[in-house]
């Protein structure tokens, strides 16, 4: 039965990579370069959302709804990432390399200009 269940996953992931690996490379290239900026813009907007979050979790004057709320929108942002972050990989996957992006005004410190 594990085995069944392993070829239907296995069957989903060929399916996905199968649709990236039937695109040009300029094609799949430009889709990791757009991709990775995506995902760097989600990286930034749950970073903000988590230091909100924090932010009212030390200010006592916040209300306990709020702090849910704050709390709800970074599992649901995470959760939206994580799926982000699986077909960027699917697409990276397809390509076979990690393109050349540039740092999109980010400072972070680990990309070479």
């Amino acid at each position: 039965m594990n085995k069944a269940s392993s070829s239907d996953a296995n069957g989903r992931e060929t399916d996905r990579k199968s649709r990236f690996s039937s695109m040009q490379q300029s094609e799949l290239e430009a889709l990791a370069v757009s991709a990775i900026l995506e995902h760097r813009r989600l990286i930034a907007a749950d970073e903000a959302v988590y230091q909100e979050w924090t932010r009212a979790t030390e200010d006592p004057s916040i209300s306990a709804d709020v702090l849910k709320s704050l709390q709800e929108e970074y599992v649901a942002r995470q959760r939206k990432s994580e799926v982000q972050q699986e077909e960027l990989s699917e697409i990276i996957d397809a390509l076979g390399y990690v393109p050349e992006v540039p740092l999109d005004n980010m400072n972070d410190g680990q990309t070479k200009p």
